[in-house]
């Protein structure tokens, strides 16, 4: 009776032993959650950025703004608003910034997992001569067998805040990966743009050089009979020829130009090079209606790159704040729970239970000024990319300045170039006029001949220019930021 009250007893200590490690391990969690509730290191701040209260060159300060326009009501033309809409679903680059959305939303769930316990399974079968379990143990050169079934569990108590760190970096790495992308769709939606009206200078162009051609060949026809009556000498001519033959050559350069730019725009929308359909000419009735630019401060809201850049900032300083904890002593708890046996069939029975209940508080005592190396590491990143993000808003002001100056000059370039070219072909039509009635030479009329030509170009190539202006303003402004939660109209 003694001894089955003995044994009773010992079991009955064991089941409260366990219980009291048990709470104690319980306690030891609640309380170092209690205390980790403030996590080392910096809390974020934006810095300080010294945006001026309005752009250089703009009309007045205003809190609307272009970017807020999408970017169907921007681009109006039907045929550039079916290429965006091709390049918005194939373009490469774009579904690659999609992936790696993907790819830092995937890492930010598993450092929010850290903060759960892990949970772990473990089953063996070992058979040896002085080894148990697969571990070498003197036993006298007995052959054991040694059958295990076991699960675990590990809990880090996060004290210093090191996990809500780690999380905080991996988040906000997560968002600026979701500005990169949205950076890239605005570059894409502008890309194509910029493309399309190139392509359509090209065109502009390529007609201005067959229409001049078509000219040159009417004066060298006019010659030529004048040539045969014996009014003229072979010199005017030939004068007349290389002037035809030398426009002609543009002919071919062009159109090789502009087969580049169809392949170029094919790419972009993620389809082989080939031509690209266009029923409209470079007309400045594309040109958006005046809107003003905003305010510089919401820059700061607006723009992808300095949202992106913003976040890789907070990321950085949260990588400061797990520097700090890593000089701290970690807190973990550990758990097991199975059943070992040196015979398959007494695995079912009580006296093969296995069980433990652990803490383990350790920290580092000397590692050379490794931790030290690290925490300086993590400050010079932190004022690198702070450096960084200054830098990306004094750039995007200077963008918005340069495009708003660019918008300016060349619509008063333009109206002067217009006038030039008007003037040209005036001239270019009495010039024939008078020869003809043979009041002027033959140089006359190939030197206004000559001079029209350049200018109805640099017409074209202002032109250009001033639509891209627009492009690279709303660019410049973090355009269409807003079109992405703005359902697009039937047909666009």
């Amino acid at each position: 009776m003694s001894k089955t009250f003995s044994n009773h007893g010992t079991r009955g200590s064991n089941r409260g032993t366990s219980r009291r490690w048990l709470n104690l391990a319980v306690g030891l969690g609640v309380s170092a959650i209690l205390l980790g509730s403030c996590a080392v290191g910096p809390n974020y701040k934006r810095p300080a950025v010294n945006a001026p209260s309005n752009f250089r060159d703009a009309t007045e300060a205003a809190t609307n703004t272009v970017a807020d326009l999408p970017w169907w009501q921007v681009f109006q033309d039907e045929t550039l608003q079916g290429l965006i809409r091709t390049a918005l679903t194939n373009n490469y680059d774009l579904r690659i910034a999609i992936a790696r959305v993907e790819q830092a939303q995937a890492i930010a769930l598993q450092s929010r997992l850290a903060f759960f316990p892990q949970l772990n399974y473990q089953a063996s079968a070992n058979r040896g001569r002085n080894a148990v379990n697969g571990n070498a143990l003197f036993n006298h050169g007995a052959i054991t067998n040694t059958f295990l079934i076991e699960g675990t569990a590990s809990w880090e108590i996060d004290l210093w805040g090191r996990l809500r760190r780690l999380n905080e970096a991996a988040q906000a790495q997560y968002l600026a990966s979701q500005e990169a992308r949205r950076d890239v769709r605005i570059s894409l939606i502008s890309q194509a743009a910029q493309s399309y009206f190139q392509l359509l200078a090209l065109d502009q162009e390529l007609e201005i050089a067959r229409r001049t051609t078509n000219s040159f060949a009417e004066s060298l026809k006019i010659f030529g009979e004048r040539m045969q009556g014996g009014v003229v000498s072979k010199l005017e001519t030939a004068s007349a020829e290389a002037l035809l033959d030398s426009t002609a050559a543009t002919v071919p350069e062009l159109e090789r130009q502009i087969a580049l730019q169809e392949n170029q725009i094919s790419v972009l929308l993620g389809q082989n090079p080939g031509p690209i359909i266009r029923n409209h000419k470079l007309l400045m009735e594309m040109l958006p209606p005046e809107v003003p630019v905003g305010l510089p401060s919401a820059l700061l809201e607006r723009r992808p790159d300095i949202r992106e850049t913003e976040q890789l900032l907070r990321s950085a300083n949260a990588l400061v704040g797990v520097s700090v904890a890593d000089f701290f002593p970690q807190l973990s708890l550990t758990a097991l729970f199975g059943q070992v046996s040196p015979q398959l069939s007494t695995l079912t029975a009580g006296g093969a239970n296995a069980w433990n209940i652990g803490a383990d508080f350790a920290g580092p005592i000397f590692r050379g000024g490794q931790l030290v190396s690290e925490y300086r590491q993590a400050k010079s990143v932190r004022e690198q990319t702070m450096l960084q993000y200054q830098l990306t808003v004094l750039n995007a002001l200077q963008e918005v300045s340069n495009a708003l100056i660019a918008r300016q000059k060349y619509a008063e370039e333009r109206l002067q170039q217009a006038r030039a070219v008007d003037a040209y072909r005036v001239a270019v039509q009495v010039a024939t006029q008078r020869y003809v009635s043979g009041l002027a030479s033959y140089y006359e009329v190939l030197q206004e001949q000559q001079l029209l030509f350049p200018a109805e170009n640099s017409l074209t190539q202002t032109e250009l220019n001033q639509l891209l202006a627009v492009v690279q303003l709303y660019r410049s402004l973090g355009g269409g930021w807003q079109s992405e939660n703005v359902q697009v109209p039937d047909g666009k």
